[in-house]
């Protein structure tokens, strides 16, 4: 993919080549840039590209990348979580990758390849934890519905720290109270992970 005919194009032709068919599988931007050579028919080629722009239609790559989980799974190793905090890599993630509005098969496959992702890339930390990749995968939940609980308007009682703890233990017994305590602290200082 070369870059420069990237950053060349005007942003006017972003929402034109960036525009979808109807429901179909392939960006008609992305379909573009392979017929004049930019950019190569490889679910790695087309993961780069996604994972280096940032003014793609992210409804419309939502919908792209549950069709394509081959460049999703690509987009996902691109990604570096080495030496984060879980709730920030998860907000970096969703960044890059938008949660879907509901619950449903797509979030959970994001949040099972994140897991394993995030476990790949902090391997010390994990076994210092005692973390798997089941584990982090409940940990995101959690924080997901946390974050949902604490900036809704609609929920009037607010789950305190306390419950947090108590609930995610629960789900997860070996994580220790202190580090979901501050996964909460996080989550209520600066904010939803999945906005």
């Amino acid at each position: 993919m070369s870059r420069i005919w990237v950053t060349k194009l005007h942003s006017s032709c972003w929402q034109w080549l960036m525009g979808w068919g109807r429901r179909s599988a392939q960006f008609v931007g992305v379909n573009y840039f392979m017929s004049k050579g930019i950019l190569d028919d490889s679910p790695k080629e087309i993961a780069k590209f996604i994972f280096c722009t940032r003014t793609l239609n992210w409804k419309k790559l939502r919908i792209y990348l549950d069709e394509r989980r081959d460049v999703l799974d690509d987009l996902v190793t691109l990604h570096n979580f080495r030496n984060q905090f879980l709730p920030n890599a998860l907000r970096e993630f969703f960044r890059h990758i938008h949660a879907p509005e509901e619950r449903g098969e797509y979030l959970e496959t994001l949040i099972t390849k994140f897991s394993h992702r995030f476990c790949a890339c902090n391997p010390d930390l994990m076994r210092e934890l005692g973390l798997s990749p089941d584990a982090v995968y409940v940990l995101c939940y959690s924080l997901i519905l946390l974050s949902i609980d604490l900036t809704s308007p609609h929920v009037k009682n607010k789950m305190s720290k306390r419950e947090f703890i108590r609930n995610t233990r629960r789900a997860a017994q070996n994580i220790s109270e202190d580090f979901v305590g501050h996964l909460y602290d996080n989550i209520y200082l600066i904010g939803h992970v999945a906005a």
